[in-house]
């Protein structure tokens, strides 16, 4: 494999201020100058002539970007359809699932809040289940995870949700041996791909999941505001439209993607982004991304003492990584971080603990890493000798 871009140079192509050391990348990801000029372009060109653009090119337009994002992706153009972002696209999910009382939805206790929430609602308002299953920490054995989930698993669940790649706490799940399971007993699997698309290789198709929601604007890099949904054929039928539109009872991919009048300049620009990780060799860049946050993992590990959330495997982790830290307070944390340290990167609290979650993109160098390990190393000093007053 060639060696990746150099991240100086990578850097420059990125509109991140110079004076940020950014290791939050996870977040809502970064987009380079050649595609956001490409967003802009297409945004331009919808200013010129509005009609011509959104009645006579938009549903040519659309069908390019989706071939191009669904072949990226491993699935047919068919079906997917191009969402603002991945919880939009649980939410049209599990807003469309006929739960009816007593039903469970199966999960794991290390999911995004938001999509938490979003399952919570909707139980509540069916009077389902809302299962979290706890992984046992740290994950070393992809059968210990499996089992964990399954054995929650009743003749009520309906559902599985899992994250494919878990936001507060940056685990890669095992999830293709629970989908078979799910899809043998019958239960709809639910998949968020929010951190996926970009940080790990995907083939939709080949990992059969139901549905499957993600970002192009983390790690794929594209402009923010473009993420899409994956539905199996069989099932297409179940989502329900977000937005009642034109498209009604034209088909899956109408019925989704004519909602009114709205900005489709993201979407459009996601194949720039996939021509963008090309150009610069993603794979190795993944790479040496991946033997940065190793590193920047180990470094933070001896400062804390503290045991890590899994085995040291690039199969449990990829470009991010979350790492314990003995502070009381990660609001406080994190913002000293970025106050008085300039260093974007989240701390969080998770069950009883606090996380700080390192993600490391191609523009990042050692440098931001021994910066942010000096920063909590600080921090860590100042609490232990707050708490000896």
């Amino acid at each position: 494999m060639e060696h990746a871009p150099d991240p100086a140079g990578l850097r420059q192509l990125f509109l991140l201020r110079p004076d940020v050391v950014y290791l939050n990348h996870g977040a809502f990801g970064a987009c380079p100058r050649p595609v956001f000029d490409t967003y802009q372009r297409w945004q331009l060109e919808l200013e010129r002539q509005p009609v011509e653009f959104l009645h006579y090119r938009f549903r040519d337009l659309m069908r390019q970007a989706r071939e191009s994002l669904a072949a990226f992706l491993g699935a047919a153009p068919d079906d997917v359809v191009y969402v603002t972002n991945a919880t939009t696209g649980v939410n049209m999910v599990a807003r469309s699932l006929t739960l009816r009382p007593g039903d469970e939805v199966l999960t794991t206790d290390h999911e995004y809040g938001a999509l938490d929430r979003t399952w919570q609602f909707v139980c509540e308002q069916r009077g389902a289940r809302y299962v979290q299953a706890r992984l046992p920490l740290p994950l070393e054995s992809p059968e210990e995870v499996v089992e964990a989930v399954w054995g929650q698993r009743t003749e009520r669940t309906r559902v599985l949700f899992l994250s494919h790649v878990t936001s507060p706490t940056a685990l890669i799940l095992p999830i293709e041996p629970l989908l078979r399971r799910a899809r043998t007993a019958g239960i709809i699997t639910v998949v968020d791909g929010a951190h996926a698309p970009g940080q790990i290789p995907l083939d939709l198709d080949a990992l059969g999941a139901d549905f499957y929601a993600g970002n192009c604007h983390k790690w794929m890099c594209a402009p923010k505001g473009a993420g899409f949904l994956y539905v199996r054929r069989e099932l297409q039928s179940l989502v329900i439209p977000p937005v009642v539109s034109w498209g009604w009872r034209a088909g899956f991919i109408e019925e989704q993607q004519w909602q009114g009048t709205r900005d489709i300049a993201a979407f459009l620009s996601v194949p720039a982004a996939i021509d963008f990780l090309r150009e610069h060799n993603w794979p190795a860049v993944r790479q040496a991304c991946h033997a940065l946050v190793r590193i920047a993992r180990g470094a933070l590990e001896a400062e804390t003492g503290l045991p890590p959330l899994s085995a040291d495997s690039p199969a449990w982790y990829a470009q991010m990584v979350s790492v314990p830290l003995p502070l009381p307070d990660a609001e406080r944390a994190r913002t000293r971080l970025w106050t008085e340290f300039g260093i974007e990167a989240p701390v969080s609290e998770w069950a009883g603990r606090c996380l700080v979650r390192v993600s490391i993109q191609g523009y990042n160098t050692r440098a931001d890493v021994d910066a942010l390990v000096s920063a909590v190393a600080r921090l860590i000093s100042e609490e232990k000798r707050r708490g000896s007053r």
